[in-house]
């Protein structure tokens, strides 16, 4: 196996487990589907898969993966832009 091969297992594997755990921390309520870290997890994962998939012909489960990854960085994008506006009528509030 070359160096770029066990890059691309690592990637993936990587992946596999932010997703794996961020589902683990959502399930045992220790996060919401409205954190961070929770859509972070799921943006870096599938990430990690779509290099993955691709690198291996799985074409529908990189897409798959790719459009996991615009889901999550449109809530991460939504969280942000809330908190933002949140954190603006607080100080504004003063």
């Amino acid at each position: 196996m070359t160096e770029l091969e066990i890059a691309v297992e690592v990637v993936g594997w990587a992946g596999a487990a932010l997703i794996l755990g961020g589902y683990l921390l959502l399930s045992m309520g220790k996060v919401t589907g409205q954190s961070l870290l929770y859509q972070g997890m799921n943006v870096a994962g599938a990430a990690g898969f779509i290099v993955n998939g691709w690198w291996h012909g799985a074409v529908p489960s990189a897409v798959l993966n790719v459009i996991w990854m615009m889901i999550g960085g449109v809530a991460l994008w939504r969280i942000t832009s809330r908190r933002r506006s949140m954190a603006e009528s607080s100080t504004s509030a003063m």
